[in-house]
């Protein structure tokens, strides 16, 4: 895939056609002024999809931030919880 260079100024004259081929045969044009490479026309790559993150989980740790202390809304939890199996 050869690289081709085209003065600024011819660029300017067939902007939109340039651009057209490169999209179309996905040959990159460098645009230089006064002989010095300026910028550079690449064609747009085609989205890979959606990522996810789905199963990049390997293990999971318990509560990794606790302190082990029982606080009271966890007594009351666990002490009330046997009553909802009841109803």
């Amino acid at each position: 895939m050869k690289n081709r260079a085209i003065p600024a100024a011819e660029f300017k004259d067939a902007c939109l056609k340039l651009m057209d081929e490169v999209s179309k045969h996905g040959m990159p044009i460098t645009v230089t002024k006064r002989g010095r490479p300026l910028v550079r026309v690449v064609p747009v790559r085609p989205a890979e999809g959606p990522r996810t993150l789905l199963g990049t989980i390997l293990h999971e740790d318990e509560d990794i931030f606790s302190t082990g202390a029982l606080w009271d809304a966890d007594r009351r939890i666990r002490d009330y919880a046997h009553v909802a199996t009841l109803w």
